[in-house]
C-alpha cells in the first residue's frame, strides 16, 4: 500500500516532550497560589502571586487574564481587590488550567500534517496518537488543583515520594534553628517585615552563595551549584506574648537536580525597648549537583549552618540600616 506523508510536521502546542510552554507554566503556578489561599479573607493581590510564584511583574496581569477567562477564576476591584478561585480547588481539574494556558490539548490536525485527518484519508499514526491523546487528557481531568495542594505540602515537609522510575533522587534535608540580636524596636522590625518579601531576595541570595561556597570548596558541586532565587513569601504575622511570628519559605531554581529550599519561620522577641531577637528555624534543603549527587550529611549540615548564619546577619544588619 502506498501512502504519502507531508513534508510539514504538525506539533500539539505542549511539545513532543510533554513540556509546558512558558505560558502554561505560569497559568498552573498562579492557578497553585490561588489555590493556596482560597480560603483567605481577601483576594490576593497581583505582586503576591509575582513575588509568591516568580512570575515577572509585567506578564502576571495577562496570565491571571486567562485564568479568568476560562472561568477558574474572578477579579475584584478596590482597596481589597485582586483574584481568588470561582470554585473550590478540589472543584478545579489540571485540564481546565492547562488549557487555560495552552489551549485546547485536542488537536483538530493530523499528526503527520497540517489537514484534518479524514476518514478517508487517516494516517497510520491516527488511532494511535488519539489513544495516546485521550489518556493524557484523562489524567489530567482526573486530577484536582486541591491534590495539586496537598501534594506541595507534602513535599515541602519532605514526605512526599515520588513514584516511577525516572525521578530524580530525593535531597536530604536539615532542621535547624539559629539567632542573632538586632538593634531594632519591635515595631519597626514588625513594620518592615509585613511590607512584604521582595526585598529579602538580594539577602537570600548572598546567603545562599555564602552556604554553597562550602560546596565548591569541600563537596561535589561546580558553577553549576550556583542558582537563581525566584521566589520568596513572607506569611501573615502571628502575635505572641514578647514578640511576633513569621511564616518565611524561599526557594530557587537550578541548571540541573532539585533546587535549594528553606521552609520554616522568623520570630521576633523584645529584648528591651531598643533590641529585639531574631530566631530562625526551619528545614532547608540545597540542591543537587549537576550529576545529581547528594550531600553527605557533614557537608550538608555545614551548608545549612553557613546559610541561615549568613541570612540572619544579613537581615540584622538591613533592619538596623533601615532608615524609612
Amino acid at each position: 500500500m502506498e501512502f504519502t506523508t507531508p513534508r510539514k510536521v504538525h506539533r500539539y502546542s505542549f511539545g513532543m516532550k510533554l513540556k509546558l510552554s512558558k505560558r502554561g507554566d505560569y497559568v498552573v503556578r498562579s492557578a497553585l497560589c490561588l489555590a493556596n489561599s482560597y480560603d483567605a479573607p481577601n483576594p490576593i493581590k497581583l505582586r503576591q502571586v509575582s513575588v509568591d510564584m516568580g512570575i515577572p511583574r509585567t506578564f502576571v496581569s495577562q496570565i491571571l487574564g486567562d485564568l479568568v477567562q476560562a472561568g477558574i477564576a474572578t477579579s475584584f476591584f478596590g482597596a481589597n481587590g485582586g483574584f481568588r478561585l470561582t470554585r473550590p480547588p478540589s472543584q478545579i481539574t489540571v485540564l481546565e488550567v492547562v488549557e487555560a494556558g495552552e489551549g485546547s490539548l485536542e488537536s483538530d490536525t493530523c499528526v503527520l500534517g497540517d489537514d484534518p485527518c479524514q476518514w478517508e484519508s487517516v494516517c497510520p499514526m491516527h488511532e494511535t496518537w488519539t489513544a495516546a491523546s485521550a489518556a493524557m487528557r484523562a489524567e489530567l481531568a482526573s486530577t484536582t488543583l486541591a491534590t495539586l495542594v496537598e501534594r506541595d505540602r507534602l513535599i515541602t515537609a519532605g514526605e512526599y515520594h515520588v513514584t516511577g522510575h525516572r525521578q530524580n533522587p530525593q535531597a536530604p534535608t536539615v532542621e535547624l534553628t539559629d539567632s542573632v540580636h538586632v538593634e531594632r524596636d519591635l515595631a519597626r522590625i514588625a513594620q518592615r517585615l509585613n511590607s512584604g518579601g521582595a526585598w529579602l531576595i538580594p539577602h537570600l541570595d548572598a546567603a545562599r552563595d555564602d552556604g554553597e561556597a562550602i560546596v565548591m570548596r569541600i563537596g561535589p558541586g561546580d558553577s553549576h551549584w550556583l542558582t537563581k532565587t525566584v521566589a520568596v513569601h513572607l506569611g501573615e504575622s502571628v502575635s505572641g506574648p514578647n514578640g511576633f511570628v513569621v511564616p518565611i519559605r524561599w526557594e530557587a531554581t537550578g541548571t540541573a537536580g532539585l533546587f535549594p529550599r528553606l521552609v520554616g519561620t522568623l520570630s521576633v522577641s523584645e529584648i528591651d525597648p531598643e533590641r529585639c531577637e531574631l530566631t530562625l528555624s526551619g528545614r532547608y534543603r540545597p540542591p543537587l549537583g549537576r550529576a545529581g549527587q547528594v550531600l553527605d550529611d557533614t557537608v550538608l549540615t555545614k551548608v545549612a549552618r553557613a546559610t541561615f548564619r549568613s541570612l540572619l546577619r544579613r537581615l540584622a544588619n538591613a533592619l538596623e540600616d533601615d532608615q524609612d
